[in-house]
């Protein structure tokens, strides 16, 4: 199934982080890497008083079932000392699950589609740009989600040269 993985971090080296994680996702024999976004610099969301974040999305296939993949996206932060110390809060690596084709999922660890990616610039621009085309299950299809968005939101990301 495909399914679409949204990376950002705004500790350490952000850049080296996010190439290194997506290496070490790929790596796994039952996921296969089809797209990956340019990286762009984004303004926090929520927390404010924090550096600018490094976001990515990719876009793989893979057999392995949701849980399994989360639980496994998990296991790549830690290698990267993901500490959640508050919501919204600066991190060396983050990895949401964005959508997984043709599945909702609404559980305590997982809601698929992610439960805010229709509001967030720093999760569709990349998207829009490796899988315009995708339906997200109950949403619509990633281009027009992006068009939705207050063009106020686009201000605050940048493709990073």
């Amino acid at each position: 199934m495909k399914v679409l993985l949204s990376l950002g971090s705004n500790i350490g080296d952000s850049l080296s982080i996010l190439e290194n994680a997506i290496t070490d996702i790929c790596n796994h024999e039952q996921i296969t890497l089809l797209k990956k976004s340019s990286f762009y610099i984004t303004k926090p969301v929520g927390f404010l008083d924090q550096d600018d974040f490094l976001n990515s999305c990719i876009s793989i296939e893979t057999n392995l079932d949701a849980k399994s993949l989360l639980l496994f996206c998990q296991d790549i932060e830690q290698k990267y000392k993901r500490v959640r110390l508050f919501k919204n809060g600066p991190r060396t690596l983050d990895i949401d699950i964005i959508a997984i084709e043709n599945m909702t999922l609404n559980e305590e660890d997982l809601i698929v589609p992610h439960a805010r990616m229709h509001e967030r610039a720093f999760v569709l621009v990349p998207l829009n740009e490796i899988e315009k085309d995708f339906y997200v299950e109950n949403l619509g299809f990633v281009h027009e989600l992006l068009a939705k968005l207050p063009k106020s939101s686009l201000n605050d990301i940048k493709c990073k040269e």
